[in-house]
């Protein structure tokens, strides 16, 4: 399965999803921008997309819900393990109130990792941030065993970048 990405504006990341009814494809909105995630087996539709390969998922993407996307540039080094981390995780955030689903997205065309969260609302994802599963999952962090101790993993910060779809509501 492979995600691709692609930026404009508003009017025309739903006209491009429109002309393209049959792909799954999702309309996000931040600040500023729109997204278009085109989710597919098959090749994209877009001209110069930002092309990923799912490696790991749960759940299904909708157009309801709330995005967020943990952004991670990773060195060429560090992707075994970087992967490893992720494939191997403890898969709580399943299980979590308002988590609708995940993807861990390998860059084809960059150094940067994106993993997708969908929720139905802001609040959700917050109460995941604050939650004991959230501190488990992240429990090495900072320590001597956490991937962000490991040398030569990451090229450069981690960023987060959230998004709304039109429909999202929030249904805690």
């Amino acid at each position: 399965m492979n995600i691709y990405l692609t930026n404009g504006t508003p009017e025309f990341m739903k006209s491009l999803k429109q002309k393209n009814a049959n792909e799954k494809m999702v309309v996000m909105y931040g600040e500023g921008n729109a997204v278009l995630l085109h989710e597919t087996d098959g090749k994209t539709v877009f001209a110069t997309p930002r092309k990923y390969e799912v490696i790991d998922s749960a759940g299904e993407l909708s157009e309801n819900g709330f995005f967020v996307f943990n952004n991670i540039p990773v060195t060429e080094e560090g992707r075994p393990i970087f992967e490893h981390r992720f494939t191997n995780r403890a898969r709580a955030i399943e299980d979590e109130p308002g988590f609708i689903a995940i993807r861990v997205l390998r860059p084809l065309d960059s150094d940067t990792y994106i993993v997708v969260t969908e929720w139905t609302g802001p609040s959700s994802f917050e109460a995941w941030q604050s939650s004991s599963a959230y501190d488990k999952a992240h429990a090495k962090r900072g320590t001597e065993e956490g991937i962000d101790k490991k040398p030569n993993i990451f090229s450069s910060a981690s960023y987060v970048t959230k998004y709304f779809t039109e429909r999202s509501t929030e249904e805690e």
